[in-house]
């Protein structure tokens, strides 16, 4: 799932086979882009903010791209077969030289002026593995409005950039509250600490092909798609309910024992997870 520290390693993976090089090949398939011609222009660098990737290119143009659920970008070496997926699902092509890269099911893709970058980036708070990031202005986001949901909170991007479904139910677990309880009610010394702890996890695993918040082997996550699973501190069955307006399914895990506030009364002990969109 697209969180993060995925985008961040996307995002490296694709500075390293683009940058510093000439475009030999261009291929923006959508509508508004069809006749746009990158090639022979250079990729200064690709750049990751929050769950968006910015392309950064020769004559002051910007490639904007987001994974949302289903994206990817996959990179290719030269005579490599593809696999990311049909070809009907390509959105963009970039190659050069040497490597190929191939956006899948990119829900939104936009060109614009690098100096017109804020226009789709500038509303994101700080990012937890960008240099901007801001622990203090982070939190004041949060607490900003204190009757909120502090998992609703954890995933607007406004206040703080880089968080997803995964990350929102993990937190809350190592916080020992409930994804519901409001934001102005959550103990000031864990409110302190939520920042760091949040940094924390994005950047141990940013390196990591398997995302892990435990630090233990076999056991990646501690609550996250793991109901009806007992949990790992107290073996009290984890918990999923959707949280939110009902416009975007948000699969929230927890454990009742843990985990104090409040939380949806029906909650079932069981289920499938549901696909997310962040």
């Amino acid at each position: 799932m697209p969180e993060g520290d995925t985008v961040w390693q996307t995002a490296r993976r694709l500075h390293g086979a683009l940058a510093g090089k000439v475009l030999t090949r261009s291929d923006l398939r959508v509508p508004q882009y069809a006749t746009a011609d990158l090639t022979g222009r250079t990729v200064l660098d690709v750049t990751p903010r929050g769950k968006h990737l910015l392309t950064r290119i020769e004559g002051g143009l910007t490639l904007h791209s987001h994974l949302r659920m289903d994206g990817s970008w996959k990179v290719f070496a030269h005579g490599q077969r593809w696999s990311g997926g049909p070809s009907h699902q390509i959105r963009v092509i970039l190659g050069n030289a040497d490597r190929t890269a191939v956006g899948y099911r990119l829900p939104v893709l936009g060109l614009l002026r690098t100096a017109d970058e804020q226009r789709v980036v500038g509303h994101l708070g700080p990012d937890l593995l960008g240099p901007d990031w801001h622990p203090e202005q982070a939190l004041a986001n949060l607490l900003g409005d204190p009757a909120r949901p502090l998992g609703e909170a954890l995933l607007d991007q406004r206040n703080l950039a880089g968080i997803g479904n995964v990350y929102k139910s993990e937190l809350c677990f190592l916080l020992g509250v409930t994804p519901w309880l409001p934001v102005g009610a959550l103990p000031a010394e864990r409110a302190e600490k939520l920042p760091a702890l949040a940094k924390k996890l994005l950047e141990a695993n940013r390196d990591r092909p398997v995302r892990n918040t435990t630090g233990r082997r076999g056991q990646d996550l501690f609550v996250y798609g793991r109901a009806p699973r007992p949990c790992p501190r107290c073996r009290t069955s984890i918990r999923v309910a959707d949280q939110g307006d009902g416009s975007r399914e948000r699969p929230t895990y927890w454990c009742p024992g843990c985990q104090a506030g409040p939380a949806p009364s029906a909650g079932p002990a069981h289920g499938t997870p549901r696909r997310t969109t962040n």
